[in-house]
């Protein structure tokens, strides 16, 4: 009986010291999290895109926490699902700036969404920092807008010289999305091939809720171009490829911007992407060491290659991680350090900022063949 009660007292007592040495041990964390804002389609046509973005994001978290945070305090995410949509764009921008736990905003996706919230992050004081905002007059717009992924001014004439330099195409007929980002991205094309003597046969657009392509399609193969430009995303492009491919419309090349860098592109499209040339600012084959690390990572984690658009994610977050270490999580401070950036290692290349707090970047050629974007070097 004795033993027992001794057993229990001296199991109390052990429990007793345990719980004590629980209550003092000192925090995982010496302060607060450090709140940075997400706006991204997360649902809706982009939704591949934001998940990409989510994927990336969270990865490159989970690293910086791993190893201690930014000087002891923890990343912590809060993400908005904007769909691309303007008016939820500008709705998320009201909900981030109010909210005094917010260091600064990453997104939005698209340049209509991103150019919707601007002037409420402008009025607030809040970073907004975009890993695919592209359109040349976004960044100008604001003293607290950043863009990292270049914009149409340097992707137009790079995709220009591609189809006229290196495929030797003149004959070239523009199909664009119809919004702030596809008229850019039509217009510096445009005015390059121009300049470089190319004629250009017709010029159409089209909306985002759009799925029937035949007729326009029809429209252009009728002026007999060498090679069609389509600023557009993968899901649109699909549809087209597809379409055009019954029409049986096979003997114009067809090219597009980096937006159409997407896995789902090949899987939606199948066999009428094959032959289709693009661009990108980031590539999974790239031996830099950021970059492998960052791809075995993310393949690692998710059991898929990433693409361009998880890789400007991951480097936004990095950076804005970056900038906060060096100023810690006063809005304004986060804004004057970004805009001192000079050669940060990012995975989609070093990231410099211009006075209009937009980069330049460099492109690779790529194309389609046999289902998987290749390089092309011709």
């Amino acid at each position: 009986m004795k033993e027992g009660i001794m057993k229990r007292r001296t199991l109390m007592r052990l429990l007793t010291v345990l719980g004590l040495a629980f209550l003092a041990a000192p925090s995982a964390w010496s302060a607060e999290p450090i709140h940075i804002a997400v706006s991204a389609p997360l649902t809706g046509n982009f939704a591949e895109y934001g998940q990409n973005w989510q994927k990336a994001i969270n990865m490159a978290v989970e690293w910086i926490n791993a190893a201690g945070g930014i000087n002891g305090r923890p990343i912590e995410i809060l993400y908005g699902d904007s769909k691309s949509d303007p008016k939820d764009s500008a709705a998320l921008a009201q909900k981030f700036t109010s909210d005094s736990r917010i260091a600064a905003e990453i997104g939005d996706f698209s340049s209509t969404a991103s150019m919707a919230a601007q002037p409420i992050y402008d009025r607030a004081g809040m970073v907004q920092l975009s890993p695919t905002t592209s359109h040349p007059m976004w960044a100008p717009g604001s003293p607290w807008s950043f863009g990292i992924v270049g914009t149409q001014a340097g992707e137009g004439p790079f995709m220009a010289r591609y189809a006229i330099e290196k495929l030797g195409k003149k004959k070239i007929a523009v199909l664009h999305i119809n919004n702030d980002w596809g008229i850019a991205s039509k217009d510096y094309f445009i005015h390059a091939a121009k300049e470089m003597g190319a004629q250009i046969l017709g010029v159409e657009s089209y909306f985002e809720t759009d799925k029937d392509f035949t007729a326009v399609l029809t429209k252009l193969r009728g002026l007999k171009p060498e090679l069609i430009y389509v600023p557009s995303f993968y899901n649109e492009m699909a549809l087209m490829s597809k379409q055009r491919e019954k029409l049986g419309w096979t003997d114009a090349v067809v090219m597009g911007p980096g937006s159409l860098y997407s896995p789902k592109l090949l899987e939606l499209g199948g066999s009428s992407v094959n032959g289709l040339y693009t661009s990108a600012v980031f590539f999974p084959n790239d031996p830099r060491p950021e970059v492998q690390k960052f791809v075995k990572g993310f393949e690692g984690k998710y059991k898929a290659t990433p693409n361009m658009f998880a890789a400007v994610a991951y480097d936004a977050i990095n950076l804005m991680a970056e900038t906060i270490r060096k100023v810690g999580a006063d809005r304004k401070a986060i804004r004057d350090e970004l805009a001192k950036t000079k050669n940060f290692p990012g995975v989609t290349g070093k990231i410099n900022f211009t006075e209009r707090r937009d980069v330049i970047k460099d492109y690779r050629h790529l194309v389609v063949k046999n289902g998987q974007f290749t390089l092309f070097d011709k």
